[in-house]
């Protein structure tokens, strides 16, 4: 019989300066200590595609607290704790309501650089995302919006055009850009993985719901000592 094609790709989700500690705005705890692992699967022969993806936002994005204001306080709106309702330019009448943050990984900041210690030079492509200011986009494909879809970042015609089959989601983080990055690339037909050691959460005690959840649209999360990843190497 026919073995399956095997044409894997892999995505390296925001390893950027402001999601790790101990200085950026919107620190991932122990987000650098997966670098060592990431590291290891960027130097695979095998992946056909090695991709980065960069949170890339206008100082205006709507996700930042600071660019809201409590209406009940007249003062701006906090990270972490609240949030705003956000709509589709294109159709009223879709709308969903997202956490805001600390500004972060703002256009040519220092904290929107990929960190010094990725190894960026086996890197085939890096895709920024979140460019729009008017609507929030963790998954690395486009923003939840879907009636039209807005702001599609080409990644989907990306893999296609490379013949990609399989892919393996790795970075941070775990409970949000990783997270829909996956279910996307999922939903668009790829066999996908998260490397559960290639990535960390924002909320680390909601991980195992959060992983549960992926599971049911399709994502296997995975172990780095697992057949999924040994197949990398080969085994």
């Amino acid at each position: 019989m026919t073995e399956p094609r095997f044409r894997p790709a892999l995505l390296v989700v925001d390893m950027q300066e402001d999601f790790c500690p101990p200085t950026g705005a919107l620190a991932v705890p122990e987000g650098r200590s997966i670098i060592p692992l990431i590291n290891t699967l960027l130097s695979l022969p095998t992946f056909h595609l090695k991709i980065a993806t960069k949170d890339w936002h206008p100082p205006d994005h709507i996700s930042f607290a600071s660019n809201h204001t409590d209406p009940a306080t007249n003062k701006p709106k906090q990270p972490f704790l609240d949030t705003t309702t956000i709509t589709n330019p294109h159709n009223p009448s879709e709308t969903y309501t997202t956490r805001l943050w600390p500004v972060h990984c703002v256009q040519s900041t220092a904290g929107a650089q990929l960190i010094p210690d990725l190894a960026t030079g086996h890197l085939t492509h890096t895709v920024e995302k979140g460019q729009d200011g008017r609507v929030e986009m963790y998954s690395a494909f486009s923003s939840p919006l879907r009636d039209p879809r807005v702001s599609d970042s080409g990644l989907a015609a990306l893999l296609r055009s490379r013949g990609a089959t399989h892919v393996y989601v790795v970075g941070l983080a775990a409970d949000y850009c990783v997270r829909y990055t996956a279910e996307d690339a999922a939903a668009e037909g790829f066999e996908t993985y998260v490397v559960e050691e290639g990535t960390r959460a924002v909320d680390p005690g909601l991980w195992g719901a959060c992983k549960a959840e992926m599971e049911g649209k399709g994502v296997s999360v995975v172990r780095a000592d697992g057949p999924e990843v040994r197949r990398l190497f080969g085994e």
